[in-house]
């Protein structure tokens, strides 16, 4: 062995003591509060050690990225602690509060986070993305790429269960992905059982098919050199032909099994034999349980060996719990050591009692290792979070049309940004999956060309064949189009919207997606907010409204999903001009990296920044005309204003939101007839009024008095027998909770069911959303339903 693959050997051993200690320490040292298991995933930790090691300290650059795999986040951590990139007081504080985090988190752990991890997959995936974000950045010669990285996920085979693994496998072959490693931790054990006989010799053939190279790490150094000796052959079948349960099996029963039952098997009384004769038990655990992902040796060696560009694939054979007493066992995945187990392993593994916490306990030249550690390339530039300045946001003008959509206006406020030639207008990315023309963004695409590495004609435009769609590929393109996957669109924001701090390259990533099918890529939108990746999400056409198109294409829950999601400011305007004065802001919030101070106007922490979500639709409303005054465009912004004012003896208020607007205002015209002091809220963020209201009552419980939300100050003057109406194209309770500001009757409109085909008309009818609903309910309070006043309109 060299001496440097001697160092890597002591650095694995020294992560594999600590990662360990640190779960341990947390179970069975540290007093329990809840008198419940704290977890740690030892095993899990165990099987990716070496592979963490070999990368970190041999194979990565500080360029690459890494995407580490959720349950060897101790590992992680050990690394960090042994470089003395992370206090003690992190580390013995594991899974508890203010403690580095059970899975790797960017935004919630200090060490060196490329990729927050925990939800199963889409780490793995967002190092595809991340690498076609690269390729977009190198391709428009902003500077500051000199050298393209490797994007790295650290994989737990079970984790190739999940679908958006192969989604983006798809999508990295369309656009000739390159750049990435996927390091497969083959460890043949989940949480419930062992993965099946032959699953991956079906998954390398799909790897294959979508032109990745795969490398198979079976065998570690003492296994090859056992091949070559005599007998070393039937070794090597045999090794090959066990079934993935008894190997495991035997692991945790031991050499004294290992030699019984090969001996069984193989016991010729000759080469084989003397073969295994020459080992002690101890020797011949070493030799069967050291795989080629346990040997870091041989997976620097390989990882060395890869000096090309193509996506690459590296399937290592590892035993789960490898190194410990609980290697191999079935349970293992959520097990720990026991107390005597982990004191016997302790004497085992040479650190002494007391000395738990030294980063060099046990290692025999701590001087030399020291040195070691101090050239490792990947740590030699310290942090490598990046950053970029933030980029000024012009005024947009809203569309002058007299009668438009909201998708509409947005596709024009797009089109006219890409005519010229802002800052703004360069850094943005666009994309969407398979519905860049029905949701607004081709003017946008015709301008600014689909984005590829090298250029591909548009082959009507070269036959002259008349077409909308004027869509030709170049390395300058500013649209990425995604195939029919919503996780794949949430994924992409998400790298895309860490360009800055990945790439030192500012961009501002903007999506378009049928609103219904939000929810298809929820899981990654939330991994997306939770790494505070920076993007704009327009869901667009929303809810009922889209008609014809049945229940299938309507979206009732996705307002709540915009008030709940963390990470996300969610507005649902009504007005071109309020959208433009949204969009404006938006692309500057995106920007922003404050403390996150509360701003006592709204008690929003809005300096902290964050991404942005319209629900648009494609219902024109007629415009109400230019309006420049501040409290509109300050309203707007904050999430509501007043249409029209109420005054001092106001009995109703209407308070709508989005596409519903018409009818409100219809509405409230109704009602003037026989009620005179009608008010009407245009709400344009349920989200930021509800935000600003729970903060506000926080901050009066801890004495500040005086805090006032916008939405209080909104309603604050309305008499306390007011009854407020709202409505929405989407679920009731995204504004029913108006009426708890102020202690004010509601009455809700909106949809709680799936929706079905029919007019715009015959929908709003059918779920109470239209005027005559509106005033009817308002009529009912004070003289029955039978004295209704207003009757319904016959069908469009």
């Amino acid at each position: 062995m060299t001496d440097d693959a001697a160092r890597l050997k002591t650095v694995e051993q020294r992560l594999l003591w600590l990662s360990h200690w640190m779960i341990h320490h947390a179970n069975h040292v540290r007093p329990k509060v809840d008198g419940i298991k704290v977890g740690g995933h030892q095993a899990s930790s165990a099987s990716m050690v070496s592979i963490i090691t070999a990368l970190y300290f041999s194979a990565l650059r500080p360029e690459d990225r890494v995407a580490v795999k959720p349950h060897a986040s101790p590992v992680f951590h050990a690394m960090q602690y042994l470089m003395g990139n992370l206090p003690r007081e992190k580390m013995e504080a594991f899974r508890g509060f203010g403690g580095v985090q059970s899975y790797p988190s960017r935004t919630k752990d200090v060490d060196d986070v490329d990729f927050s991890t925990g939800s199963v997959g889409l780490g793995v995936a967002m190092t595809s993305f991340a690498s076609l974000v690269q390729d977009y950045v190198a391709a428009k010669g902003w500077g500051g790429l000199e050298r393209l990285g490797r994007m790295v996920a650290l994989v737990g085979d079970a984790e190739l269960d999940e679908g958006n693994v192969y989604e983006t496998l798809q999508e990295g072959w369309k656009h000739d992905l390159r750049n990435v490693w996927w390091v497969i931790d083959y460890n043949r054990q989940s949480l419930d059982g062992i993965v099946r006989e032959g699953l991956f010799g079906r998954i390398v053939k799909i790897f294959e098919a979508f032109g990745w190279d795969v490398v198979r790490v079976k065998y570690g150094a003492l296994q090859r050199a056992a091949f070559l000796e005599p007998g070393g052959e039937k070794l090597r079948d045999w090794i090959d032909r066990c079934p993935n349960q008894e190997y495991s099996a035997l692991t945790y029963m031991g050499g004294a099994k290992w030699r019984e039952r090969l001996m069984e098997d193989l016991g010729d009384q000759g080469d084989v034999t003397a073969l295994l004769d020459r080992r002690s038990d101890a020797e011949l655990s070493a030799l069967m349980e050291t795989l080629g992902g346990n040997c870091v040796e041989t997976l620097a060696s390989v990882f060395a060996a890869v000096e090309h560009d193509r996506p690459t694939c590296f399937l290592a054979y590892t035993i789960k719990g490898w190194g410990t007493p609980i290697a191999g066992h079935k349970d293992n995945h959520g097990g720990l050591m026991t107390r005597d187990q982990f004191a016997g392993w302790q004497r085992h593994m040479g650190v002494p009692e007391g000395a738990e916490w030294e980063p060099m306990a046990g290692v025999q030249d701590p001087e030399g290792l020291s040195a070691f550690l101090a050239r490792v390339p990947f740590f030699a530039e310290g942090p490598r979070r990046l950053g970029d300045a933030r980029i000024a946001v012009p005024a947009l003008p809203a569309p002058s049309d007299a009668v438009v959509s909201t998708q509409m206006a947005f596709g024009k406020i797009l089109d006219r940004l890409a005519r010229g030639d802002s800052t703004l207008a360069e850094r943005l990315l666009t994309t969407s999956p398979d519905v860049t023309g029905t949701t607004g963004l081709g003017p946008w695409v015709n301008r600014r060309q689909l984005f590829a590495r090298t250029p591909r004609a548009d082959a009507f435009a070269t036959h002259r064949i008349p077409s909308t769609a004027k869509w030709a590929f170049a390395p300058e393109g500013q649209h990425l189009e995604l195939g029919i996957a919503e996780m794949n669109l949430f994924l992409l924001l998400g790298a895309a919207g860490l360009s800055h701090s990945l790439f030192g390259k500012r961009l501002l990533p903007v999506g378009t997606v049928y609103d219904p099918f939000v929810n298809r890529g929820l899981d990654a939108l939330n991994y997306a907010c939770y790494q505070d990746a920076r993007f704009m999400i327009v869901g667009t056409p929303s809810g009922v409204t889209l008609a014809p198109e049945g229940g299938a294409h309507q979206s009732v829950g996705t307002p709540l999903i915009g008030m709940s999601q963390d990470g996300l400011a969610a507005f649902e305007p009504a007005f071109a001009d309020e959208l433009a004065v949204i969009m404006a802001w938006a692309f500057d919030y995106m920007q922003r990296d404050g403390e996150g101070d509360p701003d006592e106007r709204t008690w929003l922490r809005d300096e902290t920044g964050g991404s942005v979500y319209l629900r648009l639709t494609t219902k024109p409303l007629e415009q109400p005309g230019q309006r420049v005054d501040d409290a509109f465009r300050q309203g707007a912004i904050d999430g509501a204003y007043w249409l029209r004012r109420p005054g001092p003896n106001c009995s109703i208020v209407i308070a709508y939101q989005g596409a519903v607007a018409d009818e409100a205002i219809a509405a409230a015209g109704m009602i003037g007839e026989v009620r005179r002091d009608i008010g009407v809220l245009a709400v344009t963020s349920a989200d930021r009024l509800n935000a600003g209201w729970t903060a506000a009552q926080r901050a009066r419980a801890r004495g500040v008095t005086a805090a006032r939300a916008h939405v209080e100050t909104l309603l604050e003057p309305l008499p306390r027998e007011c009854t407020l109406v709202t409505v929405i194209d989407g679920h009731p309770a995204t504004l029913s909770w108006l009426g708890s500001v102020a202690g004010h009757r509601t009455l809700a409109h909106g949809v709680e069911h799936f929706g079905q085909t029919g007019t715009i008309g015959d929908l709003y009818r059918h779920y109470g959303l239209d005027r005559y609903a509106l005033a009817n309910s308002v009529s009912a309070l004070t003289e029955g339903r039978r004295a209704a006043r207003w009757s319904t309109a016959p069908s469009d």
